[in-house]
């Protein structure tokens, strides 16, 4: 045990700012503080980095580095990059999405791509017989892109009223704002577009991660449906070079860089007791305890459990669970597809959607709502490899390997509550039959084998996101999403990370605008913090 002794020796009794989580949203703070100076403390429970953000090699033998938890960029800013000097390459798809029915006996599928070629007019006549569901998935975009281009640039800088964001948009922005702000987002998809695999393509932003459906009086669907939109101001989702984990390496090197930000791993944090001029944190590492002070504490973990730490439980509000489920698989090859009209190359380049066309979606909603494991669960799948392979070693590559992420919808915490075990592979089989409707082989027979001969394929319910990296209640946004502005006069000005306690702020995913990989709550806890340093 002395290299415990060491590490508790080799600790201060009093930083600057103290980061309780070592996601890459509290990367994010520890290196903008410490670049301005400013001694910080990361606690990190486990011995890795990273956090839900991580990359690693899960397959026993297997040289592949997985994304494992989340797999997409949209949403972090490009001033972030610049600020910190991250070696970090975002890689567009060619693909954006290919989505496969069946509807009445017969097949059908949408392949979009990015480019702004005429292919996608083409396949939606194909697919629908004119072009009026084009031109009306065109008219959604516009909507869309029309907030995107007010909201974005908003998300890095102090909180404005619902007014002035909507003012924003001109005097002739009414439609957009009622469309995705004030009505259920059901309203204009329906009046907008007829057929229903696109209705469900559109929707599935609406949905992801979240128990919702399109005409939802919470409106949880229209805030889902905006983050996913928003990113980059058209919603464009890249694949970062390396892997996720090449995100939380690169923080990392720029946060021992400066010399100003120590980590303790394995550290689980015990108490927090927040004070006027310091507050005190409590960590246990392999049942050695050890505290420190710090003038200023952020919580990149959920805000339920920051209630928790501090005492204050029932100050943050009751938890949404989560309705999230995800499988990582290693392929020896990609499967063929039951269609022979694209190849599994530009099929699976983009988001390949599975059993979400719209009707069938708000089935498996309300089979999971009632308690029920939905009988045809919808699903999106990504592989990385086929736009940035540099993840697989060269031996992988060589032989034609690729990675496949599947993200399941409409799979509840409280489904796994019971016996995890028996629910999640109940849950896996049944997402596997989804894909394997559309193949010309099933996926199982693709897959990879590890060192001791079992298939390359990993799944994980929200219980066990829950237990695996301390999501509450599975739920990968830790909690109830938020609109990107103000919603009352009192937090105008603010950089939605704010607590009851002065000098205690959230850098993670409960901040307001938090949610997903986008460094942004990270970067406005550090702001708050510089602008309460320059009062003092």
């Amino acid at each position: 045990m002395d290299w415990l002794g060491n590490l508790m020796s080799s600790l201060s009794t009093k930083y600057d700012v103290a980061i309780i989580g070592a996601g890459h949203n509290g990367l994010v703070a520890a290196c903008y503080l410490a670049k301005a100076g400013l001694s910080v403390l990361v606690i990190e429970r486990n011995a890795e980095l990273g956090g839900a953000t991580r990359s690693a090699r899960i397959f026993d033998g297997i040289d592949a580095r997985l994304s494992i938890y989340s797999y997409l960029v949209s949403l972090l800013p490009q001033a972030i990059i610049n600020d910190l000097g991250l070696n970090l390459e975002l890689l567009p798809r060619r693909t954006a999405s290919y989505t496969p029915g069946i509807q009445d006996g017969s097949f059908n599928e949408l392949l979009l791509i990015n480019d702004g070629s005429g292919h996608n007019r083409d396949v939606f006549i194909s697919l629908t017989g004119d072009d009026s569901d084009y031109l009306g998935y065109l008219e959604l975009q516009d909507i869309q892109e029309r907030l995107a281009s007010v909201i974005w640039p908003t998300l890095n800088e102090p909180l404005i009223s619902r007014v002035e964001m909507k003012n924003r948009l001109g005097s002739d922005g009414g439609r957009v704002w009622q469309s995705l702000v004030e009505e259920p987002l059901g309203e204009v998809i329906e009046n907008l577009i007829a057929n229903d695999l696109t209705r469900g393509l559109v929707f599935t932003d609406g949905k992801i991660g979240v128990s919702t459906h399109p005409h939802d009086s919470s409106l949880l669907q229209n805030r889902s449906f905006l983050y996913h939109v928003i990113g980059r101001g058209n919603g464009e989702w890249r694949v970062p070079r390396g892997g996720m984990g090449k995100l939380v390496d690169e923080l990392v090197r720029v946060a021992r860089g400066t010399g100003k930000v120590t980590f303790a791993t394995n550290a689980k944090v015990s108490f927090v007791n927040p004070g006027e001029k310091l507050s005190s944190i409590g960590f246990e590492i392999n049942d050695e305890e050890g505290f420190v002070d710090a003038r200023f504490v952020l919580c990149n973990a959920s805000a339920s459990e920051l209630g928790r730490l501090t005492g204050n439980a029932t100050d943050f509000g009751l938890i949404d669970e989560g309705a999230g489920f995800k499988i990582n698989m290693l392929l020896e090859r990609l499967p063929r597809l039951l269609s022979g009209r694209y190849s599994p190359e530009e099929a699976f380049a983009g988001t390949f959607h599975v059993n979400e066309g719209y009707e069938q979606m708000k089935v498996s909603y309300l089979q999971s709502v009632a308690g029920e494991m939905p009988a045809t669960p919808p699903s999106e799948i990504y592989c990385h490899t086929l736009t940035d392979n540099s993840i697989l070693s060269h031996e992988f590559n060589a032989r034609g390997f690729h990675t496949l992420t599947l993200f399941g919808l409409d799979m509840p915490h409280r489904l796994f509550r019971g016996d995890n075990e028996k629910a999640r592979q109940v849950a896996l089989e049944r997402y596997l039959v989804g894909i394997n409707q559309y193949l010309d082989e099933p996926i199982e027979d693709c897959l990879a084998k590890d060192a001791n001969g079992k298939p390359c394929i990993e799944a994980m319910s929200a219980v066990d996101l829950e237990e695996k990296i301390h999501l509450p209640k599975g739920n990968i946004f830790h909690g109830d999403l938020t609109w990107p502005f103000a919603e009352g006069e009192e937090e105008v000005g603010q950089w939605g990370v704010e607590t009851e306690h002065p000098n205690l702020f959230l850098c993670g995913s409960s901040a307001k605008r938090g949610g997903a990989v986008s460094g942004i709550p990270g970067h406005n806890a550090a702001m708050k913090i510089m602008d309460e340093m320059a009062l003092l």
